[in-house]
């Protein structure tokens, strides 16, 4: 997105506008620019948010919105200020009179003229209306700025969602390639026994039967894989078979405490700090503005106006007599009250207009702290449980492994059988697809609060990596 900021700025608006660039901490530790080519092997998840947030087009949008608003707020600046305009005209003028029979009337000549003019204008009062501007438009540029937030906070947990179920996909892809060996492994012993006498032709054929399962998940997964990495790549404006490789879905995962605050305390602080908050009572302070504008339209407005103006127009005693070189000067000074009589009444539906669009713009900030909370309270019970469920699958898994050793131990010394061995490779299976599941649940709802908090940012990634 583009970080150029107006050379001549007279008004200062650019002094309220937000950096242009991604997602930065308070203190501006991760503060990056947009200046990366192609992502590096393995691709970390700060470059995918990074390069999804320079190049996707509503965060470009966003923030021509914010410019657009920030144009706005230079206006209503404007309009406290005089206004000067000058005119100038220069001319040929050529002339011939010819009078029948009296040539002594006859005329011919050439001369310049120009023509010049000043004026001034300068609204000195005029009961608040070009401050009531000046607030709706203020107003508005804070909303459109919380709106941007709001579209770089989207855009980042679309990305970083995409990334984990990447990420989740390529475990889910090395499980099934491992659970294809192990069902192999375990054909193998069945076929073994077989041979030796010690196992019925089912055993062999059951174990065949769990491998080849094994195969057609390993296959499926791989198409998930390829299909996952494919919407990460478009994410970051690439082409969907960019070659892409992600570190392994379990390194970094440390559950912490961040988010063990009181849930209504969380509630409460997102309900005033949310950028569709903030942008819902930037709508609302600019309604109001306006209405007092509108209030103000309908008043006397009182201005000091000035002109100068001089010309060199040549001019004659009468018709068809010689013109003469004149200079002519004429200026003013004065004061203009301007008083709107009769409108027809549109000034008092105009006022009514404004007035309802104000309640409509209450009635939506209500409806979207009330939808804050909501969401800041089911993404904070989601948390919970995911958070309790990494320690809960690591225990899964922990034992289904055991199981599954100690089930292949006793079929291969001729105590187990081939059921007991299967269900064992069953629930080691599921075991794994829980623990890469409950890997990338964690993660992605740690994002999904801080989203919901209207928090999320660079340093979110923090612990989740």
């Amino acid at each position: 997105m583009s970080t150029s900021v107006w050379a001549f700025e007279p008004l200062w608006t650019n002094r309220a506008l937000p950096s242009a660039s991604v997602l930065d901490s308070p203190d501006g530790a991760h503060a990056s620019g947009c200046g990366i080519d192609m992502p590096r092997n393995p691709l970390r998840l700060q470059d995918a948010v990074e390069r999804s947030l320079c190049f996707n087009p509503q965060t470009r949008a966003a923030w021509a919105n914010v410019k657009i608003q920030a144009s706005q707020v230079g206006l209503g600046r404007s309009a406290f200020l005089p206004t000067l305009s000058g005119s100038w005209q220069g001319t040929r003028d050529g002339v011939t009179n010819n009078v029948t029979g009296y040539p002594q009337l006859d005329s011919n000549y050439r001369t310049n003229s120009q023509n010049a003019s000043v004026s001034l204008s300068w609204v000195l009062y005029d009961f608040g209306g070009r401050a009531a501007a000046l607030r709706s438009a203020t107003a508005l540029m804070e909303a459109a700025q919380a709106n941007r937030q709001e579209t770089l906070q989207t855009v980042f947990l679309k990305v970083a969602t995409d990334y984990y179920a990447a990420q989740a996909a390529h475990g889910a892809l090395a499980a099934a390639r491992e659970m294809e060996q192990i069902t192999r492994n375990s054909t193998d012993v069945a076929v073994a026994q077989f041979d030796k006498g010690m196992t019925s032709v089912s055993d062999q054929l059951q174990a065949k039967t769990a491998y080849t399962d094994a195969v057609i998940a390993r296959v499926k997964q791989e198409s998930e894989w390829q299909i996952a990495v494919g919407t990460l790549a478009a994410d970051m404006s690439l082409p969907p078979d960019t070659a892409l490789t992600l570190p392994d879905v379990g390194d970094g995962v440390a559950a912490d405490k961040d988010f063990r605050r009181s849930v209504s305390d969380l509630i409460k602080e997102a309900q005033h700090t949310h950028p569709d908050v903030l942008a819902a009572e930037g709508q609302v302070v600019a309604a109001r503005a306006r209405k007092d504008q509108v209030r103000a339209e309908g008043l006397p407005r009182v201005s000091f106006i000035a002109q100068y103006s001089y010309n060199n127009q040549p001019t004659s005693i009468q018709p068809y007599y010689p013109v003469f070189p004149t200079t002519h000067r004429e200026w003013y000074l004065g004061i203009q009250v301007t008083i709107p009589i009769f409108e027809g009444f549109a000034r008092t539906y105009l006022v009514r207009e404004a007035e309802a669009q104000t309640e409509l713009q209450t009635d939506t900030l209500d409806e979207v702290r009330q939808q804050v909370g909501l969401e800041v309270w089911a993404s904070y019970q989601a948390l919970q449980s995911t958070t309790s469920n990494l320690d809960n699958t690591a225990t899964l898994l922990s034992l289904a492994t055991h199981s599954y050793e100690a089930a292949r131990k006793r079929y291969q010394m001729g105590v187990g059988n081939i059921l007991e061995l299967l269900n064992a490779q069953a629930s080691l299976a599921r075991a794994k697809r829980q623990r890469i599941q409950a890997l990338t649940d964690w993660r992605s709802q740690r994002l999904q609060l801080a989203a919901k908090l209207g928090k999320l940012g660079m340093w979110s990634l923090e612990g989740v990596q």
